[in-house]
């Protein structure tokens, strides 16, 4: 069963602001996006990265490259390049999404006038 979450258009945005390029100098990234894969899924699952699944190669690998790319900033690239045309799918919010309990509303036994706590002169 497939569970990755990249699409391909997705993945077409972020492709160019990866590190590791076959036209890269020096070491190349055998897949970035099995590798954003991987960090997708310890983002989803909030599991330590010593519970990677192999199908994403090595753990520790994988988390050196990780703070490689956070340390060259490459996170906060691709999320200025994703974020340029947001879709404001998971920001409607509306009052079929949010309800407000009945205390909130004013119902029976919420809201009321209280009077303030001065003290009384005698």
């Amino acid at each position: 069963m497939d569970r990755d979450i990249l699409t391909d258009a997705q993945w077409a945005k972020i492709e160019p602001h990866c590190l590791g390029k076959r036209s890269d100098p020096g070491r190349s990234g055998k897949d970035n996006r099995l590798f954003l894969e991987a960090v997708l899924w310890i983002v989803r699952t909030g599991s330590p990265w010593r519970d990677l699944p192999e199908r994403f190669g090595n753990w520790s690998t994988a988390f050196r490259r990780f703070r490689d790319w956070r340390e060259a900033d490459v996170f906060r690239r691709i999320f200025d390049a994703l974020s340029d045309e947001p879709d404001m799918e998971y920001a409607m919010v509306d009052a079929t999404i949010v309800k407000v309990h009945r205390h909130g509303q004013g119902a029976k036994g919420g809201l009321r006038a209280r009077p303030l706590a001065a003290p009384k002169v005698a």
